[in-house]
């Protein structure tokens, strides 16, 4: 196979991918495969698939996953509450069951013109029979609908990205059809990169230290949920925003709730890690 068909995502503007990475996508390309996509939540799972939608020119279909999801719902629906209001208050003419079809979102990737990228995001939010569920449809690209005695088949078979979180175990025959890739955190020499998409104009001095007071934070071990990538984001956008620097002073980091978010990290960080000093009364206070 010629290298330039091997290589139709080579990344975007607005999104830094590692080697492996570009190498999964495209083998899930050319394969026609689902690329399944782990990492830690923030380490930009969701946002591949708008890349490889912006890259590849192809509109993005995304589906997002909830605990409430059931797999049928993104084939399609029938809306019988509808059509009983349309036979009973409406006087219409309620014959015709294809009026009252609604395609989910894998039914609008099947059905649409041209290929598309279908995000099916969150995977693992769903119950456990939720992937078996989508065995059939995701390898054949095809579903029946009984209520119209009507086959849909993929159009062109589109460029399927999932994304999870870990949170739940995915089926051994759900992982055979899939392509895998574990997004590594990033190392912070990719993450300099990645921040410079985001703030071309970063003066040198804000991103070293704001780089180095977020991985301390990441080094301590006892937090139960270290800080991500888009919330360093935000976190630079605060600094940048307020004329402050990144330093660590004392242990106080400016704006601590931009990068922790549970209560108990907070509670562990101020007592293990924040200086205390002592006021003119004798108090001890914290000097954040």
């Amino acid at each position: 196979m010629a290298l330039k068909n091997f290589e139709q995502f080579k990344g975007s503007s607005d999104y830094v991918i590692s080697e492996p990475l570009k190498n999964a996508v495209n083998v899930s390309i050319v394969l026609q495969r689902p690329l399944l996509v782990r990492g830690e939540p923030g380490t930009g799972k969701t946002l591949l698939a708008h890349s490889i939608a912006s890259a590849l020119d192809k509109k993005l279909i995304p589906w997002n996953i909830k605990s409430t999801t059931k797999a049928a719902e993104g084939l399609y629906v029938y809306d019988t509450v509808q059509r009983l209001n349309d036979s009973r208050f409406a006087d219409k003419d309620v014959s015709n069951i294809k009026l009252y079809i609604k395609l989910g979102k894998l039914g609008q990737a099947f059905t649409a013109p041209e290929q598309v990228v279908l995000l099916i995001d969150e995977v693992d939010k769903a119950d456990l029979e939720f992937p078996n569920d989508l065995l059939n449809e995701l390898d054949e690209m095809t579903f029946y609908i009984p209520e119209t005695n009507e086959t849909i088949s993929a159009i062109h078979r589109p460029v399927v990205i999932i994304t999870s979180n870990n949170e739940k175990e995915l089926p051994d025959a759900f992982l055979r059809r899939c392509i895998f890739h574990y997004i590594e955190f990033p190392d912070p020499q990719l993450m300099e990169e990645i921040v410079k998409v985001h703030f071309p104009n970063i003066k040198s001095s804000l991103l070293k230290e704001s780089l180095e007071s977020f991985y301390s934070l990441r080094k301590i071990d006892e937090l139960r949920k270290k800080p991500s990538t888009s919330e360093l984001i935000d976190w630079i956008q605060a600094l940048m925003a307020s004329g402050l620097d990144a330093k660590i002073k004392d242990g106080d980091i400016p704006f601590l709730g931009t990068l922790i978010k549970k209560e108990t990290d907070f509670d562990h960080y101020v007592s293990h890690y924040i200086r205390k000093k002592t006021d003119n009364r004798g108090y001890k206070t914290y000097s954040n």
